[in-house]
């Protein structure tokens, strides 16, 4: 067994279920893990064991002893990678859009584990079953970089990093409206939602911190779009959609936190059918900066796939602006939007 986990309850989660809390709590598990977890008593209560269905009073310590990872039952498949960086402990891709991270039901093949089993022969495993080497993700639909890791020293140096906010993570997004201000920061937990079980809230009485910091590149005002950059401080699940979404700036293309009826009143008829034909949210990881196991402090960036910089080009011709490459910028450093700047 693992070191056990420790979470503390807070005052604003009276009379939430166990599992429940748990559940939000501990994105990486399954409900039925949880739920195995705490049915072998690996789940204490102040030090007592107990049920999935307890109602908690607020203000309990939890600790939850997660169990040692087993061999990945994913089996390897010759699936093409676009790598950015390789050595002996860890690989950088440009994993496109359409492409699920990991196993699950649903999607038990065709994903970028069974791509990277295939490439690099064996993954770290204290990412547990079906996810081995996956220290971060990203949503099938969301493109961009992404890390994964050879062994388990490395998988844990980085873990500790992204638990930590200290790595860098930069996103361009098109929104639909016009955003007023220049710059500024979401601060806004997230949690399951209470009805929409595929869907995070930042209404959900379980949650967790979650801070996004943006910055605006382009008003297309007539197609009331702006274009963003964004840095995350934390990496809950769907967070920049949710937090954009929220703020009633939704995504373009995002088929579960945008607004069909929003891309269906782009006045440009051109415009509107290459939103339709999208296929995704457009939404890009370009940026992914950490510090290598060696101490070295890596930084690597993705241009937007050609389906994202169509519309941006047509956008750019369209207003007028001198041509610039926005799929990454050249003025942009991995340090640029802070929480204090952005404050």
């Amino acid at each position: 067994m693992t070191e056990p986990c420790c979470i503390q309850v807070g005052a604003d989660h009276v009379a939430v279920r166990l599992d429940r809390f748990l559940d939000d709590s501990l994105p990486e598990l399954t409900r039925s893990q949880i739920k195995r977890l705490i049915d072998e008593g690996a789940v204490t209560l102040d030090g007592v064991t107990t049920k999935a269905g307890l109602k908690l009073r607020g203000g309990e310590n939890i600790h939850v002893v997660l169990p040692e990872p087993v061999a990945s039952s994913a089996q390897a498949e010759e699936i093409p990678l676009a790598i950015l960086y390789e050595d002996s402990t860890l690989i950088v891709v440009n994993k496109p859009a359409h492409f699920v991270v990991h196993p699950a039901p649903g999607h038990q093949s065709g994903t970028l584990v069974n791509a990277l089993l295939h490439h690099c022969n064996d993954l770290s495993g204290v990412g547990g079953e079906l996810r081995p080497g996956i220290v971060h993700r990203l949503d099938k639909d969301t493109s961009g970089v992404m890390v994964a890791t050879k062994d388990d020293r490395t998988h844990q140096h980085l873990a500790k990093q992204f638990k930590a906010h200290s790595i860098r993570r930069r996103y361009r997004a098109l929104v639909h409206g016009i955003m007023p201000d220049s710059k500024g920061t979401i601060d806004q937990p997230i949690g399951r939602h209470p009805v929409h079980r595929k869907k995070m809230s930042g209404t959900a009485r379980v949650n967790r911190h979650a801070v996004t910091h943006w910055r605006v590149l382009r008003h297309y005002e007539e197609d009331r779009l702006t274009l963003v950059d964004l840095q995350l401080e934390t990496g809950r699940t769907h967070q920049i959609r949710v937090h954009l979404a929220e703020m009633n700036y939704p995504v373009v293309g995002d088929p579960l936190y945008g607004s069909a009826s929003r891309a269906k009143a782009i006045n440009d008829v051109a415009l509107r059918q290459r939103v339709a034909q999208l296929g995704r949210q457009f939404l890009h990881a370009w940026q992914l900066g950490f510090d290598h196991p060696d101490g070295t402090a890596m930084l690597f960036q993705a241009t937007l796939p050609s389906e994202l910089q169509d519309i941006l080009d047509y956008l750019e011709v369209k207003y007028n602006y001198t041509p610039t490459d926005l799929s990454v910028p050249s003025y942009a450093g991995p340090a640029e939007m802070t929480s204090n700047e952005n404050s």
